[in-house]
């Protein structure tokens, strides 16, 4: 069943109690420059790969919003196709939702972010700015960890910081130096991971003072100090026998003070067989240990990013999230707090019976139809003799800094728009995602262009073959480049202004919410304060 609803309904519905996914089907920059509080990054670009991951329940009710552009209901065939059956696309899209009087969020993973401004006002953890926490580190008086994945450190943090992700650090506290004796600083970007990296680890019973460290590297670089950029992350130090079972005292402590329930083998068994429902099962431990003994129903979500992107991960509201851990400390924490978030989490402890759990039977996005493929040399020889159409699907970026003279930057959201100009010639399709491709080609044949073809090696073997490269550093435009987020891009790069701007833009988040969007944060109340 397709229908389309007027946004007042559709806006109901999303806070209602019962499973609901709300995709915005814009691609980055559109949904980046501003979304619903609770619609799902869903670009249409990668619809079938993503749609298929973020909602594993087919039967759960789906909004769809588009640009007002009629992607909404080119999506809808499509996932109607795959098997879903209940899709509403919200009339007007974006534009509409916002002439309804209703908030359009800017920025990325904002429910997330969200929370931590208002974990910020109930929990009211200690905090440092950087000025004085250089001196506390010349003064050997405090140790700064880094609540984010080990790639976003490595791109730049604060000097000294050490390489902690949230979860971890609660984890391996025991096995870490200078979490006894000094200050304990958490950090991060910006504000998020800070804040709720500091309160879970005080939470977790941390024997020293905690504090969060204020505005994360944007804080320094504005306090007019330098970052470090470059330098990789150490392995994270491995927990000996009495670690471990020190740690799982902990974990059951929090997760009985919480009432965050632990599912046996078998309950997560009967959870997945459970059609009425939506489960997801995720491994928080660090992608290290996750790699190196997967367990097959789980997918790896390690615990601090789970909850810092949240919307990444699951695109069913209130979905019931399984998450497996060996202790229960990182999988505490998450649990904690998705549960924040509205979802419904359970521990579930890894042993031998979780691990014999098969994966669950995951719906696959549609077949292309098979895509004819060419090599580059006679790609090249067709294009130089005027016999086809090179449509270049890489981001925008990519195309402005090079791409192969003759070629044209395409996007499937607007696929109209290049398609009208190449008449009956064949096409060509260079991307580096063959999700992007398959697509591209599905949408291609259904505007009744039969003759495409993928680039073997993409655009590299054109250019390793001779092909000639150009810029354009305005072509596509800043308008038609709808998968670039323009939004203080450029804050981590020396952009003091950006990150000003950026840092007003997390603390002005809770002054946006209306009411229903205040009440879906199930927020955990301090039982210290007043």
């Amino acid at each position: 069943m397709i229908r389309t609803i007027d946004p007042v309904d559709a806006k109901t519905l999303v806070h209602a109690e019962g499973e609901i996914a709300f995709l915005d089907l814009r691609e980055a920059g559109q949904f980046g420059e501003g979304h619903p509080l609770f619609a799902v990054p869903c670009p249409y670009s990668r619809l079938e790969t993503l749609a298929a991951s973020l909602i594993p329940n087919r039967d759960v009710p789906v909004l769809l919003i588009d640009a007002s552009d009629g992607v909404s209901d080119r999506a809808a065939g499509h996932l109607s196709a795959l098997g879903f059956r209940d899709l509403a696309i919200v009339e007007g899209g974006a534009p509409g939702w916002q002439a309804a009087g209703y908030t359009l969020f800017k920025g990325i993973n904002v429910p997330s972010k969200t929370l931590g401004e208002l974990a910020e006002h109930e929990w009211q953890p200690q905090q440092v700015d950087a000025l004085t926490l250089q001196k506390w580190q010349a003064a050997g008086t405090a140790t700064l960890f880094d609540g984010r994945p080990p790639a976003e450190y490595a791109n730049m943090h604060v000097p000294g910081a050490i390489c902690m992700p949230n979860g971890e650090l609660a984890y391996r506290v025991d096995a870490l130096a200078g979490t006894h004796d000094r200050n304990v600083i958490v950090g991060c970007a910006g504000r998020t991971r800070g804040i709720i990296g500091a309160i879970g680890l005080e939470l977790m019973g941390c024997p020293a003072p905690v504090f969060a460290m204020r505005n994360g590297t944007q804080g320094w670089a504005l306090a007019g100090l330098d970052l470090e950029r470059g330098v990789e992350a150490d392995h994270f130090p491995p927990l000996d026998g009495a670690a471990r079972v020190a740690g799982r005292k902990r974990a059951a402590a929090f997760a009985e003070r919480w009432e965050i329930p632990v599912a046996s083998p078998a309950t997560v068994r009967s959870f997945l067989g459970d059609a009425s429902r939506t489960t997801v099962v995720f491994d928080v431990r660090s992608g290290v240990e996750a790699a190196a003994d997967p367990v097959r129903c789980a997918r790896p979500a390690p615990s601090g990013h789970i909850v810092q992107a949240t919307d990444q991960y699951v695109g069913v509201r209130h979905a019931r999230i399984v998450l497996c851990d060996d202790v229960g400390i990182r999988a505490g924490l998450a649990a904690f707090w998705l549960r924040q978030l509205g979802f419904e989490p359970f521990i579930a402890l890894l042993d031998e019976d979780l691990r014999a759990l098969p994966a669950p039977d995951a719906p696959s996005a549609a077949a292309s139809g098979g895509i004819f493929r060419i090599a580059a040399v006679p790609a090249l020889e067709k294009l130089r003799a005027n016999e086809t159409r090179l449509f270049d699907l890489r981001s925008s970026r990519s195309f402005r800094r090079n791409h192969v003279e003759g070629a044209v930057w395409a996007t499937r959201a607007r696929l109209d728009r290049v398609v009208s100009t190449a008449g009956p010639t064949p096409i060509l399709l260079v991307a580096d995602d063959d999700d992007i491709v398959r697509g591209v080609a599905r949408d291609l044949r259904g505007m009744g262009v039969e003759d495409v073809a993928v680039v073997e090696g993409g655009h590299a073997a054109l250019v390793d073959q001779g092909g000639h490269q150009i810029a354009s550093p305005d072509d596509p435009s800043d308008a038609d480049a709808i998968d670039f987020l323009d939004f203080v891009h450029d804050r981590h790069d020396g952009n003091l202004e950006s990150s000003r701007r950026y840092l007003d833009w997390e603390t002005g988040l809770i002054a946006q919410l209306d009411a229903d969007e205040r009440r879906a944060f199930r927020l955990a109340r301090n039982p210290d304060s007043a």
